[in-house]
């Protein structure tokens, strides 16, 4: 079994986005590249305070400049790093985090993954009881075991100082030896095909075996991760068993969940908060 860490991730120095910055970086990621006119026309505001989003986008790694516009340093190889997922839709993903911890009864099991939503929906937990809680994810564990209600078990595996996730044949010959009620995974881009997909293939090999040893998938995605694409494929939007996401899935999206028969729970700020 692996060693518990109960301390925090070291802090780290990051900005948050705000509303209009979150909603620039989406229109930037969907279009592929649009004009400084034609943000600051979309979103009613003047050319300097684009440029002004835009250079600190680009400071944070969110977005390239080029002369008269921005876009997206799209990598199929390269995931963001871990301070720019931090703040990247934070709100979305905590709107997300209290939707799956809303439906996570008392008295469970669970394997949460690598990923800043899971870390998200472990915040989530903190008051649930009775929960059995398997991770490969040093910040999970970290935040979980302030809740006493909790059992949390930590895989073996070889620790990635980026992000604190635990990877390697350790990892997956830990999870085999388990079967949950829910596995609560993230991921890095959902393709057009449905295809799941992420960066780091000892990660995918985690994910695959999360996924082979739960009752139930609940795949955690922000609207950013629609179209988003990876090079490793994790597996396919039919194999999980719930969508939890921020807004409806565009086409061709909702149309794959319906036809895949994957239940997709959209969360709003509306969405009533777990009970204590």
């Amino acid at each position: 079994m692996g060693r518990m860490v109960s301390n925090p991730a070291p802090t780290r120095t990051r900005r948050t986005l705000n509303p209009r910055q979150s909603e620039l970086l989406a229109a930037v990621r969907a279009a592929g590249a649009l004009s400084i006119e034609a943000l600051a026309q979309r979103f009613g505001v003047t050319l300097q305070t684009v440029r002004r989003d835009v250079r600190q986008l680009e400071a944070m790694g969110l977005l390239a400049r080029f002369h008269g516009g921005a876009r997206t340093p799209v990598s199929t190889v390269e995931n963001l790093g871990y301070s720019q997922r931090q703040s990247l839709n934070a709100a979305a993903k905590a709107l997300i985090a209290r939707a799956v911890a809303r439906d996570i009864p008392a008295d469970c099991s669970l394997i949460l993954n690598i990923g800043t939503t899971t870390e998200a929906v472990a915040r989530a937990l903190l008051h649930h009881r009775g929960l059995r809680v398997i991770t490969n994810n040093l910040n999970v564990a970290a935040i979980l075991s302030d809740n006493p209600e909790c059992e949390v078990i930590v895989t073996g595996g070889v620790v990635r100082a980026r992000d604190r996730g635990i990877v390697g044949e350790a990892t997956i010959d830990f999870l085999r030896q388990f079967r949950v009620d829910i596995a609560v995974i993230g991921i890095s881009g959902i393709e057009s095909d449905g295809t799941l997909r992420d960066y780091d293939v000892r990660e995918v090999r985690a994910a695959r075996t999360i996924i082979e040893h739960a009752r139930q998938v609940w795949l955690c995605a922000d609207h950013s991760k629609f179209g988003r694409p990876a090079m490793v494929e994790v597996g396919h939007i039919g194999d999980v068993t719930r969508v939890y996401t921020d807004r409806p899935p565009p086409a061709p999206f909702d149309r794959l969940l319906r036809e895949a028969d994957v239940a997709c729970v959209v969360a709003s700020a509306a969405t009533p908060a777990p009970a204590p």
